[in-house]
C-alpha cells in the first residue's frame, strides 16, 4: 500500500459513515451467474497443462460476457477450477491483469488435484490471500510463488471476496469472517484425503486470520484426527493477526504438543516497516503480529537498557520461528517481503522445501526470532530475478 493510500485510508476511516456500502447495483445476483458456463460440467474437459494451478473461490462469478470475471462480491457457494498466470490484455482501451481460467466440476476437480499430487510427492500448497486483492492479484501472487518456490507438486488458490480496494478494509474483515466456515470446511475436507501427505499452508495479511482458526476446526472435527498431522508446514507472511490473542490462544489451537511432535511448526515473517499492518494496529489499537512493534513502553526501555533493538515478538513455544525481515524490506508498504525482497525470498523458499537456514538468518537474544540482514557479498541483489518476478508487476 502506498504512503498517500494509507494516509487517504486513514482519513476516511476516522470518519463515521464515509464507507460506502457494498451494493449489486441494478443487477439481481442471480443474473450474474445465469449462463452455463458459471455451473461447470461433470466430465467436462480442461487443459492441465494450459491451466496448470488449481483454485477454490467463495466470489461471485460474472457469467454475463464473454470475459468471464470473479467479482469482489460473495457469492453463492464455493467454486472449483483452473487457472493460469494472468496477463496484461487491452479491456476497453485500458490495459487490465486478466487471468486464464476454467470452472471444473467439483468431484472432477478433486480427481484432478489427487492425480497431480499422485505423481508428485503427495505434497500440496495452499496460499489465502490478505487485504486489498483481487483473483488476478491472487493469482499473479500464486503462480509467482509457484515459479519462485518450484515446489514439487499442485498449487492451490483459495480466494474468497476481498474488495481489491484500500478503502474497503471493513468490507474485507466483514468478509473473511463470513468465510471462516467455508474455508475451514475445504481445509478439513483436504486434510482428509489420504493422499495428501503434506499440506504447506501460506498466508498472507488478513488470511492469517482464515488460517489459523480453520486448522484448530480441522484438527478437532476431523475424521481422522490423525490425518490433520499432514498440516505441518504453516507459513504467516506479514499477519493481520492481534499479537496477544496469538500468544494466548496459539498452542490450545495450533501448535498442540502432539501436532508439534509430528512435525507441525508456524514460520511468522514480520516487518517493523510495515506500514499496512501500523495502520491495522492504528485502527485495532493493538499490535499485529506481522509487525515486532513495542506497544508496552517498559519493555521498550528494557530492551534500550540492554543495547537491544527496540522489537517486540511473540512469545516463544515448541514449533513457533519467528523472521524479522525489517533490515531488508522492499516496497513502499513493506507488507509484501516474502514476494517483494530478495533475501526475504530466499528464506521463503527454503522454508517451503525445509532446507537449512542461509547465512542471512541471524540469531537473535530470542532463540525462536531471527533477522534476515543483506548478504554482503551481494549487497544490492536484484530482487525481481530472485523473487521470480514478471515484469510490469506494480510495487506496493
Amino acid at each position: 500500500m502506498r504512503p498517500r493510500h494509507l494516509m487517504v485510508a486513514a482519513a476516511v476511516l476516522a470518519l463515521p459513515g464515509c464507507i460506502s456500502p457494498v451494493g449489486y447495483g441494478k443487477v439481481r445476483h442471480a443474473d450474474y451467474i445465469a449462463d452455463p458456463r458459471c455451473t461447470a460440467q461433470a466430465g467436462a474437459t480442461i487443459d492441465g497443462e494450459a491451466l496448470p494451478l488449481f483454485f477454490v473461490t467463495t466470489r461471485l462469478p460474472d457469467c454475463r460476457t464473454d470475459d468471464v470475471r470473479l467479482l469482489s462480491y460473495r457469492g453463492d457457494r464455493a467454486r472449483y477450477g483452473r487457472f493460469a498466470s494472468p496477463l496484461q490484455s487491452d479491456v476497453g482501451g485500458k490495459t487490465k491483469l486478466r487471468t486464464p481460467m476454467a470452472f471444473q466440476d467439483e468431484g472432477d476437480w478433486w480427481r484432478a488435484l489427487q492425480a497431480e499430487t499422485d505423481r508428485r510427492q503427495g505434497r500440496v500448497l495452499l496460499y489465502v490471500h490478505g487485504y486489498r486483492e483481487t483473483f488476478e492479484t491472487t493469482s499473479k501472487d500464486a503462480a509467482q510463488i509457484a515459479r519462485m518456490t518450484g515446489f514439487d507438486g499442485p498449487i492451490v488458490e483459495y480466494s474468497w471476496p476481498s474488495q481489491g480496494e484500500v478503502l474497503k478494509y471493513a468490507v474485507d474483515e466483514t468478509n473473511m469472517y463470513h468465510d471462516v466456515r467455508n474455508f475451514r470446511d475445504f481445509l478439513r475436507s483436504l486434510a482428509d484425503k489420504p493422499w495428501v501427505k503434506e499440506i504447506v499452508i501460506v498466508s498472507h495479511s488478513l488470511g492469517a486470520r482464515l488460517v489459523i482458526p480453520a486448522i484448530g476446526a480441522a484438527d478437532r472435527l476431523s475424521r481422522r484426527a490423525e490425518r490433520t498431522g499432514n498440516i505441518s508446514n504453516i507459513i504467516l507472511a506479514s499477519p493481520d493477526v492481534d499479537r496477544e490473542t496469538f500468544e494466548r490462544d496459539i498452542v490450545e489451537e495450533v501448535l498442540a504438543p502432539d501436532r508439534v511432535a509430528l512435525g507441525r511448526r508456524i514460520t511468522v515473517y514480520t516487518s517493523l516497516k510495515d506500514k499496512a499492518l501500523a495502520l491495522s494496529r492504528a485502527l485495532h489499537g493493538y499490535p499485529r503480529l506481522g509487525s515486532p512493534y513495542c506497544f508496552d513502553p517498559f519493555q521498550a526501555a528494557d530492551l534500550k537498557a540492554k543495547g537491544l533493538p527496540e522489537r517486540c515478538y511473540p512469545v516463544g513455544v515448541p514449533g513457533l520461528t519467528v523472521i524479522d525481515t525489517t533490515d531488508v524490506s522492499r516496497g513502499a508498504s513493506g507488507h509484501s517481503n516474502f514476494l517483494r525482497s530478495a533475501v526475504v525470498c530466499r528464506d521463503f523458499i527454503d522454508v517451503i522445501a525445509d532446507k537449512p537456514a542461509r547465512p542471512q538468518r541471524v540469531a537473535t537474544h530470542l532463540s525462536h526470532v531471527f533477522r534476515l540482514v543483506p548478504d554482503p557479498a551481494d549487497p544490492k541483489p536484484d530482487d525481481n530475478a530472485a523473487c521470480s518476478r514478471t515484469p510490469g508487476d506494480e510495487e506496493d
